[in-house]
C-alpha cells in the first residue's frame, strides 16, 4: 500500500520518522527540507497521534510560513489548520499580546519599524542635547539592536563599556528603552527579548506554552540569533522534542545578529542529538552543484557535507568580464531579452549591493524589459501609507507619541511646531503621553490652538468608539480619509503624484479587506512584520533584480551573479577577518545554488563607486571554481561575445586592452596582493583625528596590537564606529 512517504529518499525518511528528542537536520540547498518538515508534521499527527495543537513550526518569513500552511493542508487536510505555523516575530506578538501585562506593558502595545525607531532616537537626541558629531542615530540604533540580539540590557552594556563613547551609547540605550515603555511600544528586537523576559519572569506562562508546544520545529536555524536561541531553548526544556533544520553554509545574516554558533554547537547545547544530513539536491544541475561545493569547501567554520544530484550535469557555468559596469548591465539585460522569449519570470539578476541595481533598472527601462525590484522602497515605508498607519496606530494606542507626532498636523490643521513643543514639554514634565497631554491641552498653555487640538482628540475618540464596536477596517480607513481630508491634500503635490499616492492607499484598503471586523490590532501587527521577500510576486512575468541576501530561499532557471569583483564581492571590509570573509563565501554559495539550469558570472574591470572610478580584479570566488566547469567569453573589437569552450590552460580568460600577466593562477591569485606587512608603529594614537579614503573624517577610539596587524576602532562623523586593520585602512592623521 502506497503512502505519502514513499517518494522520500532514505535520508528524508529518517528525518521524518525520527520524532523524539533533539534532532539536527543539516539540509543543503535544494534538498527538499520544507517537504521533509511538512511530512514530519503529517507523520506526527497521523502515525504518532499527536494533537496538531501541540505542534509548533517556526520560520523567518511570512512567505515561508504561508507555504508551510498550504502544504500541510494538502497533506492532512483541515487538521493542519491547528498546527502553530508562524514566524518568530509573529509568534512573539501572540505571546505578548496575551501576557505582556505581566511585565509592565499594556496589551495594546504598538510595534515600531525602523523609521519609527529613527524618529524616536532623533527626538531623544534633541531633548537631551546630544552631540550629533559624535553620536549618529543609525549607529546608536545598530548597537542597541546588537545588544538586544545578545539579550544585553542597558545596565549590562554600561558595565561592559570601555570608553566614554560606549558609556554614552549605554545611557541613550536606557533612555530609548524607557521611552519605548512610556509609549507602550516595542521595536522588532523587543518582540523576541520581551518574550524571553516574559518566560523567565513568569514560570506559569512558560509552563503554559511548554505544555502547548510539545513538538517544536525550527526552520532556517542557521539564521537565529542568541535571543531566538534562548526563546526556543526555554520552550523545549520540558519535553525535549526539538528539531532544527538549517544549513551552516547558508548562514549569511551576521549583520542582522544571526549567530552561526547556534547551529555549529547545537550538539553541545542539547542532549543526545541525532544528526541527519540531507545532501541530495533536487534543484540544480550537477555542474552548478560542483561549483558550489568547490567554493564552500574553502571555509573552515562549517560542518562537512556535499551536495549531489541524480540529475544531469547540465551546461557549464558562463564567465564574462567587461570593461565597465555599464557594459556589464547592458549585456545582462540584452542576454535575458534574447533568451527569455517572453518568459521573463525564470530569470534573476543577483548582486552584492543595492547600488548595483540602478544600471540594471535603466537598461530594463530602455529596452522595455519587464522587471521587479525586490529590496527597493518597501510599500509600507511610503509616506502616504505611513501616514494612514500612524492614524490607525494612534486610534489603537494613545500612548504612541511617535505615531501621534507624525499626523497631528497632517493634513495641516493649524497645530504648529510651537504648539507641539509646548504640549511635549507639558507631557514630559508630568510624565504622561503626548495624547493625554493634548486631552487636557488647556493646562499646557497652548492658547488659541486649544480648540484645534480638542477637535483632533474628539475625532480620534470617535474612531476609537467605532473600533470598540468592531468596525470594518476598510470602512474605518475610508471614513478617516474623508474626515481628515487627507486624499485632497495629496493632490497639493500635483495631480500625477497625488493619483499615484491614492492608488497606494487604495491598495492598503484592499489589504485591510482580508481582516475581520474589529481586527485593527491584528492588521497593524501583520503589516508591521511584512518583509520585502513577502511582497515578491513569483508568478509575474518579469525578471527579478535583487540582492544576494534577499535571494535565499528562492530559485530560478537562469541566474546572473553580477559584480563578481574583489572589493565588491567579497566586500572590501570582509578582508579584516576570516569570519567575515567566510560569510561572504557563504553568500556566494547561496547565489550559486539559486540557479537551476544556467549560471552566468559577470564582472567589470572598472566601476563608479561614490563618484570615483574603481578598478578591480575578478573575485577570488571565481578562482575557487574548477576550470573545467567554466566557459569563458571574450570581448571582441565590436563588443560582441564569442564563446571558447574547454579548459583555460595557461591562457588568460579575457581579452584586455592593456598588457597583463597571462597566467590564470597569478591573475586570480590573492595571496600576494592582499598581504599586508605589519608596521612597527602608527603615526596616530587614541584621541587623534584621522581620515579614511571611504569613510572620511573620524576620531580614533581604540588601538589593539594584534598578531596580524594593529586593530583600530574609529568613530567616523558620517558612518559611525568602524573596526579595521591599520594596514588596510591606511588612515591619515589630520
Amino acid at each position: 500500500m502506497s503512502t505519502i512517504y514513499d517518494k522520500l529518499n532514505d535520508k528524508q525518511k529518517q528525518a521524518v520518522f525520527t520524532t523524539e528528542g533533539s534532532v539536527l537536520l543539516l539540509a543543503g540547498a535544494g534538498s527538499g527540507k520544507t517537504g521533509v518538515l511538512m511530512h514530519r508534521i503529517a507523520y506526527l499527527i497521523e502515525e504518532k497521534h499527536v494533537d496538531p495543537y501541540n505542534i509548533m513550526a517556526i520560520t523567518f518569513t511570512n512567505k515561508a510560513a504561508k507555504e508551510m500552511k498550504e502544504r500541510i493542508g494538502k497533506l492532512i487536510g483541515e487538521e493542519g489548520n491547528f498546527v502553530w505555523v508562524m514566524t518568530f516575530h509573529s509568534s512573539c506578538v501572540r505571546f505578548l499580546r496575551r501576557f505582556i501585562d505581566k511585565i509592565g506593558f499594556d496589551n495594546s502595545f504598538t510595534i515600531y519599524d525602523s523609521d519609527d525607531q529613527k524618529t524616536l532616537m532623533k527626538k531623544i537626541f534633541k531633548e537631551h542635547d546630544i552631540n550629533t558629531k559624535v553620536y549618529k542615530e543609525r549607529a546608536v540604533l545598530n548597537i542597541i539592536s546588537s545588544c538586544k540580539n545578545e539579550l544585553m540590557s542597558p545596565s549590562e552594556y554600561m558595565k561592559s563599556a570601555v570608553d566614554s563613547y560606549e558609556k554614552g551609547v549605554a545611557r541613550l540605550y536606557e533612555i530609548y528603552q524607557s521611552t519605548l515603555k512610556k509609549n507602550n511600544a516595542l521595536d522588532f528586537d523587543d518582540l523576541i527579548c520581551r518574550s524571553v523576559e516574559l518566560f523567565e519572569k513568569c514560570p506559569e506562562v512558560l509552563d503554559y506554552y511548554q505544555d502547548r508546544f510539545r513538538y517544536i520545529m525550527v526552520d532556517e536555524y542557521q539564521d537565529t540569533n542568541t535571543a531566538q536561541f534562548r526563546l526556543i531553548y526555554l520552550l523545549a526544556q520540558k519535553y525535549g522534542n526539538i528539531c532544527v533544520v538549517g544549513d551552516d553554509d547558508q548562514s549569511i545574516y551576521k549583520f542582522r545578529g544571526a549567530n552561526i554558533e547556534n547551529i555549529l554547537s547545537f550538539e553541545d547545547r542539547f542532549e543526545n542529538v541525532k544528526v541527519i544530513k540531507l545532501e541530495q539536491n533536487y534543484r540544480s544541475t550537477g555542474n552548478i552543484l560542483d561549483a558550489a561545493n568547490a567554493v564552500i569547501k574553502n571555509n573552515r567554520g562549517r560542518k562537512d557535507k556535499s551536495l549531489w544530484t541524480e540529475g544531469e550535469s547540465g551546461e557549464n557555468i558562463e564567465l564574462r568580464q567587461f570593461q565597465t559596469a555599464s557594459e556589464e548591465a547592458d549585456n545582462i539585460i540584452k542576454d535575458i531579452r534574447d533568451r527569455a522569449r517572453d518568459n521573463f519570470r525564470d530569470f534573476a539578476v543577483l548582486y552584492r549591493t543595492n547600488a548595483q541595481s540602478r544600471l540594471l533598472e535603466e537598461r530594463c527601462v530602455t529596452l522595455g524589459i519587464p522587471y521587479q525590484l525586490v529590496g527597493g522602497v518597501n510599500f509600507y515605508q511610503r509616506k502616504e501609507i505611513k501616514d494612514v498607519l500612524a492614524y490607525l496606530k494612534t486610534i489603537a494606542n494613545g500612548n504612541d507619541d511617535i505615531a501621534l507626532l507624525r499626523i497631528i498636523n497632517v493634513p495641516k490643521r493649524g497645530i504648529g511646531a510651537t504648539t507641539i513643543a509646548k504640549v511635549s514639554e507639558y507631557a514630559n514634565e508630568n510624565n504622561i503621553s503626548l495624547y493625554d497631554a493634548m486631552s487636557i491641552s488647556e493646562m499646557a498653555g497652548v492658547g488659541k490652538a486649544s480648540d484645534k487640538i480638542k477637535s483632533f482628540i474628539t475625532m480620534i475618540e470617535e474612531f476609537r468608539e467605532k473600533v470598540a464596536q468592531k468596525a470594518n477596517i476598510a470602512n474605518l480607513i475610508e471614513e478617516l480619509l474623508d474626515e481628515t481630508g487627507y486624499i485632497e491634500s495629496l493632490y497639493d503635490e500635483g495631480e500625477i503624484e497625488g493619483e499615484s499616492r491614492k492608488e497606494n492607499i487604495d491598495e492598503l484598503i484592499n489589504k485591510s479587506g482580508e481582516y475581520e471586523d474589529g481586527e485593527l490590532s491584528l492588521f497593524l501587527e501583520d503589516v508591521s512584520l511584512v518583509a520585502d521577500i513577502d511582497r515578491m510576486d513569483e508568478n509575474a512575468d518579469r525578471i527579478t533584480l535583487m540582492t544576494l541576501h534577499g535571494a535565499k530561499g528562492l530559485e530560478f532557471d537562469t541566474v546572473y551573479l553580477a559584480g563578481m569583483e574583489e572589493g565588491l564581492f567579497p566586500s572590501a571590509m570582509s578582508s579584516n577577518s576570516r569570519e567575515d570573509l567566510e560569510e561572504e563565501r557563504r553568500l556566494a554559495y547561496v547565489g550559486i545554488t539559486r540557479a537551476k539550469k544556467n549560471l552566468i558570472l559577470t564582472s567589470a574591470k572598472q566601476r563608479m563607486v561614490n563618484g570615483e572610478t574603481r578598478y578591480s580584479l575578478m573575485s577570488r570566488f571565481v578562482s575557487e571554481i574548477p576550470r573545467e566547469l567554466l566557459n569563458k567569453h571574450v570581448l571582441d573589437t565590436e563588443k560582441r561575445y564569442t564563446e571558447r569552450s574547454g579548459s583555460f590552460g595557461g591562457e588568460l580568460p579575457w581579452e584586455t586592452k592593456t598588457p597583463v600577466n597571462n597566467n590564470f593562477e597569478k591573475t586570480l591569485s590573492f595571496g600576494k596582493q592582499f598581504k599586508v606587512e605589519k608596521a612597527q608603529s602608527l603615526d596616530y594614537a587614541v584621541g587623534d583625528t584621522v581620515k579614511h579614503i571611504k569613510f572620511g573624517v573620524g576620531k580614533v577610539l581604540e588601538i589593539v596590537d594584534g598578531d596580524r596587524d594593529f586593530e583600530v576602532k574609529v568613530n567616523f562623523e558620517k558612518f559611525g564606529i568602524k573596526k579595521m586593520y591599520a594596514g588596510f585602512a591606511k588612515l591619515v592623521k589630520i
